[in-house]
């Protein structure tokens, strides 16, 4: 899977697991997540990170921390984060969800929203009205998995609700 800046790879799906974690091995290229990075919670699973290649950021708790290969971050249930990479090197991660609850399906349509709203011609990706519509949709689908902080909840569930409202789908 190939979201903007970064691809993921599923190690272990929630399937092969019993529901107990979703494994993931990310890329995050230069400049990932530099400009409005989703800052969300999960509020029935546990994220854990560990940095196997180069030197990251994560925002926790209202800061942000480097974090650099051989460190491990684990963010409890319902606590506010997420991460960039403002080096000039990709970095490699290994991730996981606990319980895998639905992130892989999250994953997999990210990605079809992304497609969507990128513009196929010059592969360029605009955070505009439309986008937001269809990534408030998105969001909308997966409460019990990932919620928005920042931008705030309440503004990504109105958009979901239009975004529903005028027939989007992914």
């Amino acid at each position: 899977m190939r979201p903007l800046g970064m691809t993921f790879t599923v190690l272990k799906t929630g399937a092969e697991t019993n529901g107990q974690s979703l494994d993931l091995h990310w890329d995050l290229l230069p400049g990932c997540n530099m400009k409005d990075p989703l800052v969300h919670t999960h509020p029935n699973a546990i994220e854990t990170y560990e940095i196997l290649e180069g030197e990251m950021e994560f925002f926790v708790k209202n800061k942000w921390i480097t974090a650099k290969k051989g460190d491990k971050l684990t963010v409890p249930m319902g606590v506010a984060h997420t991460f960039r990479n403002p080096t000039d090197k990709i970095v490699k991660v290994y991730n996981t969800h606990q319980p895998a609850l639905k992130m892989q399906e999250y994953f997999e349509d990210v990605v079809k929203v992304l497609d969507k709203v990128t513009n196929q011609r010059t592969k360029e990706f605009k955070m505009d009205f439309n986008a937001k519509l269809y990534l408030g949709a998105l969001m909308s689908q997966y409460r019990n998995d990932i919620i928005a902080v920042n931008p705030p909840d309440f503004a990504v569930r109105i958009l979901g609700l239009i975004g529903k409202l005028i027939g989007i789908k992914y």
